[in-house]
C-alpha cells in the first residue's frame, strides 16, 4: 500500500538502513517474516519500520487506554438563584457548591431574572460577590460575573490550597490519671 519509490527504513531491531528503494524494504520485511509499516507518511522520504503489525496495533491501543485512564474529567455543576432568593436559602446552595468544589468540580453560579428584575442587575452582582467571598477559602473565580440574556453567571474553580486543608485533623494528647 506504500506508493513511494524510496523510504527511510528502520529495521526489526531498531537499526537504521537509511533511504532504500521500496522493493528492498519489502524484501527485508519478508526475510524477517514481519510487516513493513509506514510510521511517518508526511516526512520526505516517508519513514517505514519492519515490525509485527498486530503487536504494533495492540501496543498502540494499550497506550491510548492508559492515557484515557490518566485523564480526569472535571464536571461543571450549577446552582441557580433569583435576585429575590433570601440568605437562608442561598446558604443551602453555597453549602452544596462547597461540597462540589471539595470534590474537584467547577461550579457555575447563575442568577435568572424574571420580569422587571432585570432593571436591577446590581442586586444579582452583589449576591454573586457574596457567594464568591463565602467560597473564597476553597475556590477561585474562573469566569467573572457577566450578563448573558436574562441571566447573570460566574464560574468558580477549586483552588489548589483547598485540598490541603481537608488533611488529617490534629491529634490531641490524652493524659492518664492515676
Amino acid at each position: 500500500m506504500i506508493r513511494v519509490p524510496e523510504v527511510r527504513l528502520i529495521g526489526p531491531n531498531n537499526e537504521n538502513y537509511g533511504v532504500v528503494p521500496i522493493q528492498k524494504a519489502l524484501q527485508i520485511a519478508r526475510e524477517a517474516e514481519l510487516d513493513l509499516v509506514e510510521v511517518s507518511p508526511t516526512s520526505d522520504p516517508p519513514v517505514c519500520r519492519v515490525l509485527d503489525f498486530g503487536k504494533f496495533l495492540y501496543e498502540r491501543t494499550k497506550k491510548e487506554r492508559e492515557a484515557r485512564k490518566a485523564q480526569t474529567k472535571i464536571e461543571v455543576k450549577e446552582i441557580r438563584l433569583r435576585p429575590k432568593t433570601n440568605e437562608h436559602h442561598r446558604g443551602f446552595k453555597t453549602r452544596d457548591a462547597r461540597g462540589w468544589l471539595a470534590e474537584g468540580n467547577k461550579v457555575r453560579v447563575t442568577i435568572r431574572f424574571r420580569g422587571r428584575e432585570i432593571t436591577y442587575p446590581e442586586i444579582a452582582l452583589e449576591d454573586l460577590k457574596e457567594i464568591a467571598e463565602e467560597l473564597s477559602d476553597i475556590s477561585t473565580i474562573e469566569q467573572a460575573p457577566g450578563m448573558e440574556g436574562r441571566t447573570m453567571s460566574m464560574v468558580l474553580a477549586p483552588s489548589r490550597t483547598g485540598k490541603k486543608k481537608a488533611a488529617e485533623p490534629e491529634k490531641t494528647e490524652s493524659r492518664e490519671v492515676l
